[in-house]
């Protein structure tokens, strides 16, 4: 089995962090944009304002956050998962990155092995 120095494991394990985060914004991002379409087209429906202007009204809000709402709810068990990944890989980070200052030697306590 390879081994491999810890700062390049840590190094790895952040990409993993860093990825795994993207992925929970791209789901949040893509839940906030069906929220507002889903807005403005009910809204739309609904009424229709001069020379084409759009208002925000309150009401419009409320709707909004009840598609947010209604949106995190469907996907509830991918944003759950990808939350205690990113628990896990940031406690495995620390526990990385905590290490005393006698093992930067570059001795063979300095490596891990890949898993």
């Amino acid at each position: 089995m390879s081994m491999i120095t810890s700062s390049h494991l840590l190094c790895r394990m952040e990409a993993a962090h860093r990825q795994t985060r993207d992925n929970l914004d791209r789901i949040e991002r893509q839940i906030s944009a069906r929220a507002e379409r889903m807005t403005m087209t009910a809204k739309a429906k609904a009424r229709s304002h001069p020379r084409g202007g759009s208002r925000w009204t309150r009401s419009d809000e409320a709707l909004f956050r009840f598609h947010i709402d209604a949106l995190n709810f469907e996907r509830r068990g991918e944003i759950d998962a990808l939350t205690r990944k990113l628990i896990r890989q940031e406690r495995a980070i620390a526990a990385v990155s905590v290490k005393p200052a006698d093992d930067q030697s570059g001795t063979k306590a300095d490596t891990q092995p890949i898993l």
